[in-house]
């Protein structure tokens, strides 16, 4: 659970290190837009919110609206400079909680704020993460097969062909960030990443 709470506190952070918004345009930008949670209730929003306010990462500004009808107040969330601080070295973090699976896609769609050594690093770690979990699969599938009947069986399969998809994804991806970073002058930043 906390894990998700992290990764809900990083999606925030991103979002609003870009504008400020209030909680009803955060929610949708999370959920629709970014599409790193299937829901995310405002149980969850307000209180993360409330609590990233009150460690000086955000703070709250009253938005009155304008027009005929003026509109209620509401509150709209900021960065604060402490705040970008703190998103600042969350992004540029490349430890094994990065490609966690809680964190993997957060983490992911903040690639455009993160240098690219540590892009890398982070999908290396999550390949090697994949990796492991599908040699596994494939050790207790190879033990167990004639024990298993053809609903289990098609369910490992299924298991077997994501991890698989997502391997070969991940390949392609580190391909194409390390000629980027090699078309850029970053051949130092990837032998570092390739010696680790």
């Amino acid at each position: 659970m906390a894990k998700r709470s992290d990764a809900l506190e990083l999606a925030i952070l991103g979002v609003l290190s870009k504008t400020p918004q209030h909680g009803y345009e955060l929610r949708k930008r999370l959920i629709s837009v970014l599409g790193l949670f299937s829901t995310i209730s405002y149980g969850a929003l307000y209180p993360t919110l409330k609590s990233l306010v009150e460690r000086g990462l955000l703070v709250e500004q009253d938005e009155v609206g304008t027009g005929k009808y003026p509109k209620r107040a509401r509150i709209t969330y900021a960065l604060t400079e402490s705040g970008l601080a703190h998103f600042n070295a969350l992004v540029a973090d490349s430890g094994p909680g990065a490609w966690d699976d809680d964190t993997f896609a957060v983490r992911m769609s903040l690639f455009g704020q993160t240098e690219v050594s540590t892009r890398i690093h982070i999908l290396l770690g999550r390949r090697s993460r994949v990796e492991e979990r599908l040699a596994n699969l494939q050790t207790n599938l190879a033990k167990g097969r004639e024990r298993l009947d053809s609903y289990t069986l098609e369910l490992q399969q299924h298991g077997l062909d994501a991890l698989e998809r997502e391997v070969r994804w991940l390949n392609e991806l580190i391909s194409r960030e390390q000629s980027q970073s090699a078309a850029d002058g970053g051949n130092s930043a990837i032998s570092q990443v390739n010696n680790k």
